[in-house]
């Protein structure tokens, strides 16, 4: 999709973006709520990416798309790779990796790791199809806080 604007968050946006991960990302997260999203982006306001339509009358400024693309001084972390149900298939998804790869690399990340539902089949094709594949060696661990 050449018609698609890919950048950082603002704070406006926040409110926009977990009701759009509702309708087009696949489950929940327990920091799916507004105090997380604004933690994260006070945290670090460049992490949250969004691509929306530019260029087309019929949904110009449209959001289509997220990905939250984390750097902690040594990991590249990637979460909420979402694309709305109307525009997938269009290389949505591909070109907001590709600007999450970009940030790494200016930040000097040297590898990106992705948060993959198991069942989510369609996600693992589109992770397979940018370079990406599963380590079979590792297990996440987890343990809800507070």
């Amino acid at each position: 999709m050449t018609d698609l604007h890919i950048g950082p968050a603002s704070t406006t946006d926040l409110g926009a973006v977990l009701d759009f991960w509702k309708a087009a990302a696949e489950g929940t997260s327990i920091s799916d709520d507004l105090a997380g999203v604004e933690r994260l982006h006070e945290r670090d306001p460049e992490a949250l990416l969004l691509a929306r339509c530019a260029g087309c009358d019929r949904c110009e400024g449209e959001l289509v798309g997220t990905v939250i693309a984390g750097f902690d001084g040594w990991r590249c972390h990637l979460y909420r790779l979402a694309v709305h149900p109307g525009h997938r298939r269009r290389g949505i998804g591909a070109a907001l990796l590709a600007a999450a790869e970009e940030r790494f690399v200016a930040l000097g990340g040297r590898r990106g790791d992705a948060m993959v539902l198991d069942r989510n089949e369609r996600a693992h094709r589109v992770w397979g199809a940018v370079g990406y594949r599963p380590e079979e060696q590792w297990t996440r661990w987890v343990k809800p806080l507070g």
